[in-house]
């Protein structure tokens, strides 16, 4: 029995699109760890996906993205001022680079 190829999912994504489904990077001190093995730390709506996180950090950046692994952040609960709140959820993108592919955050886009 043969395994039948996975269809390729085309999604078209326009610029202004891929500027809303990046939020910003995320630099501490983790992150900057991750670096070294050319990975990135972006923050991102917790409604988005894994291939428009990919296909977005393409059409911004143009670089090759390998990987990408999505963390959702679960907001506390929290005190505020004497009443019970609640932070909310943010999700975080790790994006591995392809090799020989780079992104400077210091730089402005």
């Amino acid at each position: 029995m043969s395994v039948r190829p996975r269809k390729k999912n085309e999604l078209k994504l326009s610029q202004n699109k891929a500027y809303q489904v990046i939020l910003n990077p995320l630099v501490t001190e983790k992150s900057t760890q991750l670096s070294e093995y050319n990975k990135i730390v972006f923050s991102v709506p917790v409604n988005a996906n894994k291939l428009e996180v990919k296909l977005s950090i393409e059409k911004i950046f143009s670089v090759k993205v390998q990987t990408v692994n999505t963390i959702l952040v679960k907001g506390k609960y929290k005190r505020f001022k004497g009443f019970l709140g609640k932070r909310t959820n943010t999700k975080k993108a790790i994006v591995t680079l392809a090799p020989g592919n780079t992104i400077d955050l210091s730089a402005g886009v």
